[in-house]
């Protein structure tokens, strides 16, 4: 059975406080970092109906600060599918009082879908209804193919 990308879209919000924020008085990286890995999880879920785990974090861009009282929005997304395995695109905004959003970090996050006894199950398709869609899947698709290239690649 397959599922819209839709199906899978999760949405978290943080009022940053002093324990989220580093010595700079800014957010802290492993702060968003843990709010990206538990969003992105929740969107694994919706798509695959599993517990999942996370086997790469793809990429992970910041782009801008966010600071104390700020709102931080995070978006998430089902991307790409492979067997067993989802990139789910994690989006994080500071969301102004007035509703307007600034992108502050891009990642892409893969995770694997887990059976009853924690061995990688298959997930469903994904359905794909618009051009943006369509594109998201391309790019992730090269992504895929690059973490193979790179993984046959590893050693020393």
């Amino acid at each position: 059975m397959k599922k819209y990308v839709r199906d899978s879209y999760t949405e978290q919000a943080q009022i940053l406080t002093q324990s989220a924020l580093n010595g700079n008085d800014r957010l802290f990286g492993g702060r968003i970092m843990e709010w990206i890995d538990i969003t992105a999880a929740i969107a694994a879920r919706r798509h695959s109906n599993r517990n999942v785990t996370t086997v790469a974090v793809d990429s992970l861009e910041f782009k801008g600060p966010a600071y104390a009282n700020d709102t931080v929005l995070l978006t998430a997304k089902v991307t790409y599918v492979g067997k067993t395995s989802m990139e789910v695109c994690v989006k994080s905004y500071v969301e102004e009082l007035n509703g307007e959003k600034k992108l502050i970090n891009v990642a892409y996050v893969v995770m694997v879908a887990l059976d009853e006894n924690e061995r990688p199950v298959e997930v469903p398709g994904l359905i794909l209804e618009t051009e943006e869609e369509r594109c998201d899947w391309e790019m992730g698709k090269k992504r895929y193919l690059l973490r193979k290239q790179r993984k046959s690649n590893a050693g020393c």
